[in-house]
């Protein structure tokens, strides 16, 4: 392997770039934010998506510009629908979501994909684990992680606080957006 000297710029290719984890962090704090709204930012704070409740029963995810990606439908029973497009331009079903555990320090979903969709052929079904009281949840394909969620911890600190938190989205064929929406699923699950 050649060493390149300290003033040539190290430029990862494409291919390095999809095995590494993504963090997204997670807070109503966000600037651009409006009341009420989630965002998710990148390490440099630039807004990514946005998590708007349109009702009590539906919630929209956003791009960074607004652009409704996915709405979120609360059925019945915990079950909820995700559709692509806002509420106006409900198109296809992209998946449905089965709580199947409920508990107080722990909730289990199912989800499953509709059809061929946007996640690939790989991944037809998912289990996400966790507690959304903490905020923290995993998301598994199989017997490997999509994506996990934390709170964030300081050094020295006694009381961690459950505003923000982290959302690490692993190397994959999942789309980020998807990911986003199936915390989105998660967070409302105890209802």
């Amino acid at each position: 392997m050649l060493m390149a000297d300290s003033e040539t710029p190290y430029h990862p290719d494409a291919e390095d770039l999809r095995r590494i984890p993504v963090d997204l962090f997670v807070s109503k704090k966000l600037p651009g934010l409006s009341s009420g709204d989630l965002g998710f930012a990148d390490s440099s704070d630039n807004l990514v998506f946005i998590l708007r409740k349109s009702s009590s029963s539906l919630k929209l995810v956003l791009d960074s510009s607004g652009v409704p990606l996915f709405s979120i439908s609360r059925l019945h029973n915990g079950m909820w629908e995700l559709h692509k497009g806002g509420v106006e331009k409900r198109k296809e079903l992209v998946l449905t979501v089965k709580r199947t555990t409920n508990r107080f320090r722990k909730t289990e979903l199912e989800v499953s994909f509709a059809g061929n969709n946007i996640a690939g052929e790989s991944l037809q079904h998912l289990v996400i684990k966790g507690c959304p009281f903490q905020k923290s949840c995993t998301i598994y394909s199989q017997d490997s992680i999509v994506a996990q969620t934390s709170l964030m911890y300081k050094l020295r600190q006694i009381y961690v606080g459950r505003s923000k938190f982290r959302l690490t989205i692993f190397p994959g064929s999942i789309d980020h957006s998807l990911v986003v929406a199936m915390v989105a699923v998660f967070l409302q699950g105890r209802n």
